[in-house]
């Protein structure tokens, strides 16, 4: 079974000079309607960190970050898959305080990805990151970060439609929050993605809360690596995406772990030998800022907004044959 999904009379609303052009429009608006909304300053990005720092982003735990040795320095480096923990020792090194915070453009190499619709083994997406205060480390406050993003996606798309009246892709800014273990309480017979499917195409615009715990039935709803987020405190931004009629992860957030939650989460997850890294060590010791902070897909956003049916039409990536196959007829793959 093809894993490159065709939609049936599937048709780019936009020609590829225009999607160019869209695709960069969306990108300044949105970075203005965020920044605005979260109170962010643009910084410079690393495209990769020491191998020895601690610094890159271990996802689920299994992915193999691309690796290259530099000889001038006699050391190995690796390209970032996000910038989740960098983010926040930037953050104390820049002197940022409680309510302002950064965001960077940041271009990944996820090797191990697996190549479909939505997956790319290229990620570029707006990293950001903010300063908050312990009385701020709470699920109210996650919800209404949450509700500021969305309504910068929103006016992203309203501002897309009057430039391009032919694209009519809208944002519903009313946001369901629901927590994982009450996903799986109202699907029990469903897996993750399926019950995320179910219950998106009823609430077009969804935050699943509290990602990377085990759930009753001994499962995470998804993995997640337990030195950034607060598993109590995270979750993901998901819309209903009409041309493939499924539901899209647009990011990842979360209230970032205080020396607490670090230690708790390092046990559970048999990962204790992380405690030799010096940015843990900052966490334990309370030495960085308390920090709320996540990843929004600049690719994806895009081939929401514009209805495109896969992500190779908004960005350039390696394709395997199947997928070139598959798309050659009615999508156009840059």
């Amino acid at each position: 079974m093809s894993k490159t999904i065709v939609p049936h009379n599937y048709q780019s609303i936009l020609n590829v000079y225009d999607t160019q052009t869209a695709i960069g429009f969306i990108k300044r608006c949105f970075e203005e309607a965020m920044t605005g909304s979260l109170k962010l300053k643009r910084v410079s990005a690393p495209l990769f960190v020491n191998q020895q720092s601690g610094l890159n982003d271990n996802l689920s735990g299994v992915e193999r970050p691309v690796q290259f040795d530099v000889p001038s320095l006699d050391d190995n480096g690796e390209v970032v898959h996000s910038l989740a923990k960098w983010k926040r020792v930037a953050l104390k090194q820049y002197d940022f305080h409680p309510g302002n915070g950064l965001y960077a453009d940041m271009n990944a190499i996820r090797r191990d990805e697996v190549l479909d619709n939505l997956h790319s083994i290229y990620v570029d997406q707006w990293d950001w990151e903010r300063v908050i205060t312990k009385e701020q480390r709470t699920i109210p406050y996650l919800k209404q970060v949450v509700q500021g993003l969305v309504n910068a996606m929103a006016e992203t798309a309203s501002r897309l439609r009057t430039k391009y009246p032919s694209v009519d892709v809208t944002i519903d800014t009313t946001v369901s929050f629901i927590t994982s273990q009450e996903l799986a309480d109202l699907f029990p017979d469903l897996d993750s993605k399926e019950r995320e499917h179910a219950y998106v195409k009823e609430h077009p615009t969804t935050f699943i809360l509290q990602i990377g715990d085990l759930l009753k039935n001994g499962e995470p709803h998804d993995n997640r690596a337990p030195d950034y987020d607060d598993w109590s405190l995270n979750g993901d931004l998901l819309f209903w995406h009409e041309p493939l009629a499924c539901a899209m992860e647009l990011s990842s957030m979360g209230i970032r772990v205080d020396d607490k939650a670090l230690l708790e989460q390092l046990e559970k997850a048999n990962a204790g030998d992380r405690m030799a890294f010096d940015f843990h060590q900052q966490v334990a010791n309370n030495e960085l800022p308390l920090t709320i902070g996540g990843g929004i897909g600049q690719s994806r956003m895009c081939m929401l907004l514009l209805g495109k049916a896969h992500i190779g039409e908004v960005q350039v990536s390696l394709w395997d044959q199947e997928t070139i196959d598959a798309c050659q007829d009615k999508i156009f793959l840059l």
